[in-house]
């Protein structure tokens, strides 16, 4: 070898005119690939042959992965490309690739190492070296193959022996449950024969009640038709009478007519100066009547303590209907209980835009006056609500509850008043009922909204 100027090697003369008769063997091509992937970052981009420049910038393993083909190509077809790669082996590789070119390969050495290196240098005999290191990997490639079988066939040996005890278990398991399933079929034919004997009575009454049904409907519509023809006789003598009575009223107008003018000319007079005697009195107006000079026991007026004795469950929703009927009636919420009894899964805000619209509607519906609760206190600040018309919208100050709040409600009402308290807690409930007012739960008002 002989150095040109600037340390650049001369390329090497071919040592051998040997050619390899068959494909390269698939390892040795592939550590070939990796080799020359390797050296390949050693040559400058002039040295490259220009199918081959596009990767000088890659890394190693990415050079065999995209430009395997290529480099492959390059060294069998370039003569000059591949005496330097040689070069660069002989510089990365100095006691494999002298052992090589010396015809002394070590034992120890990798085949497939020896025919890349081999292959690459082209030495005398690289050509069996090759060979030889295909039929050794093939030879490993066939071992391997052969414990991988022998391996698979212990293991489908095992396996079969699992099955077929697993089969035997299953078998006996199949027979237990065969023999139970006879039973349990021997059972339930007897209560489908039970069943079927039930079905035809069943069938024979419902005949039975269909005719009856019948005949309650044929005697219905007659009972109709004649009770259509009386409404209608009704009707007519009913049309008759006013007739008649609108006849008469306007006769007694008109004979009265002259005698009431009297009268009421008569009852004027008397009127003014019954007037004038009482403005020259000056007597004060009457205040009281005769017959409240009688001692008796008069009767009480209706509360809403009255309205829990009558016979309605305490969640039916006329319970409240009769509760909010009563004079100047006064319902106060506890907002926050009601709405997360009724839809806890939604946001505060629209909890309270849902309950507030429903007690607008309540409050239209039925005159009462309406208060509705929230508690405020752990608040950052007020809350911006425009309260629907007809509903009064209350939240507790820093350091009190709305149950606070609903009690001092209750105790600010005159007694006597209407008070009804809806809340499901019992410390309110209690309280209130205390104070003079008719809890109710939650659920009530609930079931009364959903019907509005």
């Amino acid at each position: 070898m002989v150095a040109r100027t600037g340390g650049e090697r001369e390329p090497d003369r071919e040592p051998s005119d040997e050619t390899l008769d068959r494909p390269l063997p698939e390892k040795v091509r592939h550590r070939v690939v990796a080799l020359t992937g390797d050296a390949l970052g050693g040559l400058t981009v002039a040295e490259l042959p220009a199918p081959l420049r596009q990767y000088a910038r890659f890394t190693p393993q990415r050079r065999a992965k995209f430009g395997g083909n290529a480099m492959a190509a390059a060294l069998e077809g370039d003569t000059v490309f591949r005496q330097r790669i040689a070069g660069r082996l002989r510089d990365m590789l100095p006691e494999l690739t002298a052992a090589v070119e010396s015809g002394t390969p070590p034992a120890a050495a990798d085949p497939v190492d020896l025919a890349a290196v081999a292959y690459v240098l082209r030495p005398l005999g690289w050509v069996k070296l090759v060979v030889a290191a295909g039929e050794e990997a093939q030879r490993a490639q066939e071992e391997r193959a052969g414990e991988e079988a022998q391996r698979e066939l212990t293991r489908l040996r095992e396996e079969l022996s699992q099955q077929r005890a697993a089969a035997r278990g299953d078998a006996d398991r199949a027979r237990t449950e065969l023999e139970s399933v006879r039973k349990e079929l021997e059972v339930t034919q007897r209560k489908l024969r039970s069943a079927q004997s039930d079905v035809k009575r069943g069938e024979a009454e419902l005949r039975k009640l269909r005719a009856e049904l019948e005949s309650v409907r044929t005697a219905g519509a007659n009972e109709k038709a004649a009770a259509d023809g009386e409404l209608r006789r009704v009707r007519t003598r009913l049309a008759e009478t006013e007739a008649a009575l609108e006849a008469g009223r306007r006769a007694a107008r008109e004979g009265r007519s002259v005698e009431d003018m009297r009268v009421r000319l008569l009852l004027d007079t008397v009127l003014d100066a019954a007037q004038g005697l009482r403005r020259e009195l000056a007597l004060p107006p009457a205040q009281g009547r005769p017959a409240d000079s009688v001692d008796a026991v008069e009767p009480g007026q209706m509360t809403p303590r009255d309205i829990a004795a009558r016979a309605l469950s305490e969640n039916d929703p006329a319970l409240l209907d009769q509760l909010l009927a009563l004079p100047q009636a006064h319902l106060v919420v506890d907002g926050y209980n009601v709405t997360k009894t009724g839809y806890p899964t939604m946001p505060l805000d629209k909890q309270r835009l849902r309950l507030l619209g429903g007690l607008a509607v309540l409050a239209a519906q039925t005159g009462a006056e309406m208060t509705c609760v929230f508690d405020g206190a752990e608040l950052a600040a007020p809350v911006l609500l425009a309260p629907p018309r007809g509903v009064r919208v209350l939240f507790s100050k820093p350091g009190q509850t709305a149950d606070e709040l609903i009690r001092r409600l209750v105790r600010a009402e005159p007694p006597g008043r209407p008070v009804v308290v809806v809340s499901s807690d019992r410390e309110v409930a209690d309280g209130c009922a205390a104070a003079g007012a008719r809890p109710v739960a939650s659920v009530l008002l609930l079931k009364r909204l959903a019907r509005t």
